[in-house]
């Protein structure tokens, strides 16, 4: 196990959190460096603050607890023995060789200290010392339950370290790290909560939004427009009569183009609009095409852009501008800009759109027929979904608070589980390569609430 404030260095500089921290080598539980440093601190000022003339050194340090504050806490008890060597000796203190009574007049000494590696200081918070009998001193281990949650810690150091290289993630400084890693603590308490409450087969765990707060979460990446707003009304598709085959994924047939990622940007409802048309077009014109995304987010002048639409609003806009261009003539930016269609250059266009059925077996039958379909659901459980059959308590994930718009693109079963797969906008780094799959059959989510697809003749 290493030292906490070794972690804390290596964080900092070898995963490049902050500029300018040089990196640290990887330490073992053996060499112990912070510790070292800070009894070498207690040596210095015990020999000065007393009044005897032979100088003490550490023997040995226990009771070590440590504790992520404003800086790293040490709380330790160190034993101090007495030397041959007396005061002004121009010695190395831990050449010094003990006295032979140096057992029977052992110094005791209980430290706090605060360390901020970052800026190579550290504090004196409490300090008492006295003098024991080492007959008196129990061998025993600590069962101090501190050890768990030092534990703990060291294990939530590990995976941030792990987390920051994965994602590549970089802060401005050091407080903007150490601010993360404590949002990354108490999101993993989340991410367990949901594991232990989801009724499917999901892991839960930590993703590359593990340091953000749910606020920022939903401000970056979600769409609060979904259930605030209603949407506009559409003509409802015709119930199909045929029942869905057992299984269908348009991804096997050549409807879906590769994930993409709408970056912080709320624009989920333009990607589930333009996935739909991809889908559609292939479909009735026999040709897959990556279609503009950023043209919706610059030239819909009723959605909001980053801070979210409706996929209703978003097909009234296309039939009005009169198409879309493709990905590689309109490239996403992931910020609004001026609108810059050009009608000469459009590559798809839909000729009006419809509303499907609530009931997921007409979803299964008209998607299976008709191809993806756009939806939104409550993205209660995925920010932290990491893969399999996501299926929390109705409780948590309510039908009526819909945050995000995502693709339908086919379903299944896995063990007897039945799902939805569903492409989301968030790049391939997250989730199944990109893809969501929910629980099939009790509008999970509010998957079923808000259906619909373009219409292409």
């Amino acid at each position: 196990m290493m030292a906490a404030g070794g972690w804390w260095l290596l964080l900092l500089g070898a995963a490049g959190l902050v500029s300018g921290v040089p990196p640290v080598r990887w330490l073992q539980v053996t060499e112990e460096p912070e510790i070292k440093t800070l009894l070498g601190l207690v040596e210095r000022e015990y020999n000065s603050a007393s009044g005897r003339e032979d100088v003490y050194r550490a023997l040995r340090v226990s009771d070590v607890r440590r504790q992520l504050v404003s800086g790293i806490r040490y709380d330790f008890t160190v034993f101090l023995g007495r030397t041959l060597c007396k005061k002004g000796d121009e010695k190395v203190l831990e050449n010094c060789r003990l006295h032979d009574s140096a057992s029977l007049t052992e110094i005791q000494c209980k430290y706090s200290m605060l360390v901020f590696p970052w800026a190579n200081e550290t504090k004196v918070l409490e300090q008492t010392c006295s003098q024991e009998d080492l007959m008196k001193e129990s061998n025993e281990p600590s069962s101090d339950p501190s050890i768990k949650a030092e534990d703990e810690m060291l294990e939530t150091l590990s995976l941030f370290k792990d987390f920051v290289t994965t994602y590549n993630k970089k802060y401005k400084d050091d407080e903007e790290a150490l601010m993360r890693l404590q949002i990354f603590s108490q999101n993993l308490k989340k991410a367990k909560e949901i594991q232990e409450k989801d009724l499917g087969t999901a892991e839960y765990g930590v993703t590359k939004f593990s340091d953000l707060t749910e606020e920022e979460f939903r401000t970056l990446y979600l769409n609060p427009l979904l259930s605030s707003q209603p949407p506009r009304p559409m003509k409802m598709a015709a119930m199909l009569a045929d029942p869905p085959p057992a299984q269908w994924d348009w991804r096997e047939h050549g409807a879906v183009t590769e994930v993409k990622n709408q970056g912080m940007c709320g624009s989920c409802w333009a990607f589930s609009v333009t996935g739909n048309i991809e889908g559609q077009w292939f479909l009735k014109k026999g040709s897959l095409i990556s279609l503009s995304e950023q043209e919706l987010v610059d030239c819909d002048g009723v959605d909001k852009a980053c801070g979210g639409g409706l996929p209703s609003n978003a097909y009234e806009a296309i039939e009005k501008l009169g198409g879309l261009e493709s990905e590689q003539d309109y490239t996403y930016m992931g910020h609004k800009e001026r609108c810059s269609f050009s009608g000469s250059k459009v590559s798809a266009y839909i000729n009006s759109s419809v509303e499907i059925p609530k009931d997921e077996t007409q979803i299964a039958a008209w998607l299976a027929q008709n191809g993806p379909v756009s939806i939104a659901l409550n993205a209660f459980a995925m920010q932290f979904y990491r893969k399999g059959i996501s299926h929390p308590f109705r409780i948590l994930c309510n039908p009526w608070m819909i945050d995000h718009a995502v693709l339908l693109v086919g379903y299944g079963d896995r063990a007897g589980k039945p799902f939805w797969a569903i492409k989301n906008s968030w790049g391939k780094d997250w989730g199944e390569e990109g893809y969501y799959y929910l629980y099939r059959g009790t509008g999970a989510c509010g998957m079923n609430t808000m259906c619909s697809s373009a219409v292409v003749d």
